[in-house]
């Protein structure tokens, strides 16, 4: 893997975050607009029906599927104990005696006297989401969820793995140029979010999952480290939904990279506050970076404000990074907004941006493949 420099990630003590918090499928919103809420709290519910498990039961009786219904205990809708009898039969005076039980507790969900089978329903699998950030609730999203809203410290990184996390921040490294020591990994760093400096090795990051660490920031790892934390070589078009003991987030790339000092001192500064990261990250058009929220304290009381968000507007002048090959990473400032579509290598035609590389050259891009540098 490349080494890759980026800077110009949105790094600020003082930001409005929005994060919206939906569920997979139609449910229930457990809160109203305006209310306070914890990172903890469940904003939405919902229900996935349960799996389906089929009994044949005229087997299992010795019986003709016509014969089924004589032998039934149960109807449709009944529901049913784990080994509850749902069909049986009797013979030769009662001194034959067999049953169909059900596998599993839930409902009967369908009987059918041209198979012979009974389909019991297992329960209901609970989808909960959370709130993932102390604050208030801005909008309702009617049956789906909610977009809640904190003031607070708002760190974006290049690069992570895994998924939600949440712990207090514990700064390990003396400085931003040193890497994350093994040895500063003992017992009292469980639950939290572990922040390094300059890298991490693959035995730390293992120490820290030993450990009990919920997640680790650094500024780089190299692709070994990398591969030996997660288990296999990972691509970077989208993260975030594998399987590791806690959350790594790489603040500016891959290789030997010192984090950026205000990153760094931003962190020391918040060291002890409960933090929620995720390293859920997206290369691509619709760029997600993976992220650091360090909400107020008191970020869900009335008056607790901060300035807001504004997403840049690409234009003329503007200072850009190009995320995909065969110029990743490099550093551009565009000069040109061609209107018309153009044709690129890929034979498609797109609107495309004409750009200066800080080096010097120029470069026709295609505008889906630039990211804004704030500041």
């Amino acid at each position: 893997m490349a080494k890759a420099y980026t800077p110009g990630l949105r790094v600020t003590d003082s930001a409005v975050v929005r994060e919206t918090r939906r569920l997979p499928l139609k449910g229930r919103v457990l809160v109203a607009q305006g209310d306070a809420v914890d990172a903890s709290t469940i904003v939405a519910r919902a229900e996935r029906p349960g799996n389906v498990r089929t009994i044949k039961a005229c087997e299992q009786l010795g019986l003709e599927p016509s014969e089924l219904g004589e032998a039934l205990r149960v109807k449709e809708g009944d529901a049913v104990t784990e080994g509850q009898v749902l069909a049986e039969v009797r013979s030769f005076f009662g001194l034959m005696h067999q049953t169909s039980k059900a596998p599993c507790a839930g409902v009967v969900d369908h009987i059918s006297t041209v198979s012979g089978y009974i389909a019991v329903r297992e329960p209901p699998v609970p989808i909960e989401v959370d709130a993932h950030i102390a604050g208030r609730v801005a909008e309702i999203i009617p049956d789906e969820g909610v977009v809640v809203e904190a003031a607070g410290a708002f760190i974006q990184g290049i690069f992570g793995v895994g998924g939600e996390r949440r712990g207090p921040i514990k700064v390990l490294a003396a400085g931003a140029d040193q890497p994350l020591d093994e040895a500063a990994l003992t017992p009292d760093a469980a639950g939290c979010v572990v922040v390094g400096g300059a890298t991490a090795s693959g035995a730390a990051l293992a120490r820290a999952a030993a450990v009990g660490a919920v997640g680790v920031v650094v500024g780089a790892v190299d692709d070994r480290a990398l591969r030996e934390f997660v288990g296999y070589d990972i691509g970077v078009a989208i993260t975030g939904q594998e399987q590791v003991p806690l959350t790594l987030i790489l603040t500016e790339g891959f290789g030997a990279l010192t984090m950026a000092q205000r990153t760094f001192a931003l962190l020391q500064s918040l060291e002890g506050r409960a933090a929620s990261i995720d390293g859920a990250t997206q290369i691509r058009a619709g760029v997600i970076r993976p992220e650091i929220i360090v909400p107020a304290e008191g970020a869900g009381a009335p008056g607790v404000v901060a300035e807001q968000v504004v997403q840049q507007e690409l234009v003329p002048g503007s200072h850009v990074r190009l995320i995909r090959e065969p110029l990743f990473g490099q550093l551009a400032r565009v000069t040109a907004l061609p209107p018309e579509l153009r044709a690129v290598e890929t034979e498609a035609e797109v609107r495309v941006a004409e750009v200066e590389l800080d080096d010097g050259r120029r470069a026709e891009v295609p505008r889906a493949n630039l990211e804004i540098i704030e500041g």
